[in-house]
Formats: C-alpha cells, sequence, structure tokens
C-alpha cells in the first residue's frame, strides 16, 4: 500500500479524546490530527514524539490531517510504527490476493465484513468450491515493550473478545477460523499476547484455540512511502 501522497514529518504535542492529537508541523503551525487508532498507544504517543502525516485532499473534511506512522526506539533503533488502524484490512486483502499469506491461499473470493453471530461481523468471509468457507478476523499491532516481540492487545478489549468467542463458534459449526495479527513494525520476529494488559483477551484466545481457531501473524515492512505485509512471525500464547 503506497501512501497517495508524501507523509509530513511533525511534533506530537498531545494526545487526547483518543482519536485528535495536537501536532506541530516543521514550519512552526500547529495543527489538530485525526488518529485513526481507539487503542492506548503505549510506547508511540508521549509528547515530543516524531511523526508523520498524511493530508487529504477533501475541502469538505474538517481535520485534513491523520496520524499515520510514529518514529520511535524500541530497544533496537529508531523505526516507523504503523499506528492507522484503517490500514490492516486493506493490506491484508491485498496481500491474500496477491498470494503472499499461503495460510489464506487458494480461495476463489473474499468478502468483506461478513456478518457472524448476532451483533458483529468479520472482516473476512474466503470462499471455494469444494472447500469449507474460511472466517478471517484481522487484528493491528503496534506495541513492541521487548527488542522483537510484538504483542497485543495494548489496552483492554471486550470487543476483541467478543470476535474470538464468535470465531471459536464458528469453528464448532464446522468451518475453518483465523485470527490474523498484522503487525505494523519491521522489527518484529515473534508475537505473542499481552496477557498482562488484559487476562480475559488472553482466556477468550486460549479457549478460541482450543475451539480450534488458528492464529497466524505477519509483521509489515514499513516506510514513509508504503507499507507492505511482509512475511509470518511465530505467535505463542
Amino acid at each position: 500500500m503506497r501512501f497517495p501522497s508524501p507523509l509530513i514529518p511533525a511534533t506530537l504535542l498531545r494526545r487526547y479524546k483518543r482519536f485528535l492529537a495536537d501536532m506541530a508541523l516543521r514550519s512552526g503551525e500547529e495543527t489538530t490530527a485525526h488518529i485513526a487508532n481507539p487503542g492506548a498507544m503505549t510506547g508511540l504517543a508521549a509528547p515530543g514524539t516524531k511523526v508523520w502525516l498524511s493530508k487529504s485532499d477533501n475541502p469538505a473534511r474538517k481535520l485534513p490531517y491523520s496520524w499515520e506512522l510514529a518514529e520511535v526506539d524500541l530497544g533496537s533503533g529508531v523505526e516507523l510504527v504503523g499506528v492507522n488502524t484503517a490500514h490492516p484490512n486493506p493490506l491484508v486483502a491485498a496481500a491474500i490476493a496477491a498470494g503472499a499469506i499461503p495460510e489464506l491461499s487458494g480461495y476463489g473470493s473474499l468478502r468483506r465484513e461478513v456478518r457472524c453471530g448476532r451483533n458483529s461481523r468479520i472482516d473476512f468471509l474466503l470462499e471455494r468450491q469444494g472447500r469449507p468457507p474460511c472466517f478471517v478476523e484481522v487484528k493491528n499491532v503496534h506495541l513492541m515493550r521487548a527488542p522483537g516481540l510484538a504483542e497485543f492487545p495494548d489496552t483492554v478489549t471486550a470487543r476483541g473478545a467478543r470476535h474470538l468467542e464468535e470465531l471459536a463458534a464458528v469453528a464448532a459449526q464446522g468451518y475453518r477460523t483465523v485470527m490474523m495479527y498484522l503487525v505494523q513494525i519491521g522489527s518484529a520476529d515473534r508475537f505473542a499476547l499481552a496477557r498482562d494488559i488484559d487476562p480475559r483477551y488472553g482466556a477468550a484466545f486460549d479457549r478460541a484455540r482450543m475451539g480450534g481457531v488458528e492464529a497466524i501473524a505477519y509483521r509489515c515492512l514499513i516506510s514513509t512511502s508504503e507499507i507492505t505485509v511482509a512475511g509470518p512471525v511465530p505467535v505463542s500464547g
């Protein structure tokens, strides 16, 4: 996924109301940017952090700037981390179409936002005649508290636990189900749950795995011009 226009460097002044952040541009101008990320963004949102913004060309948009990347030291050197949670689904869809995720290859069609359970939707449904349908839920990962170790979640997520429960219910009906963790950190070489942050999510993950839900994780390569799905990293509970 290439950014449609060059990203703009800025400095984070403060984040507030979850979806808003005040930024200082290199010109000295201060502006408010939108953050498509409801999580805690642990280690990524300290005042003074160098960030990269995209700017919409839509004149009707109230906040033209969006926070795309944080430039931080995660223990093994400074690197870029993708913080925009709107990107993982299109990134995964493009990678599936390109055959870059072997675990999800061999399907003829991909449907998005498929209703699952009473009140939820699962991100993707992969189908091909002669194969059981495959339900895929995608989670964005941008937490790294130890070098190389990507973790999820970065805050308590009752919604995430509910998705695991719904995937397990679908698996019980004989369908294939996959929880896909997309790590927007290039240096990640393994993935694990942040059980200390959300023990209930960890317990839901364990039940889902016992119920037949698969778990895979892929890391991305990040630059100020594009984000690409690079390859798998091992998953541990």
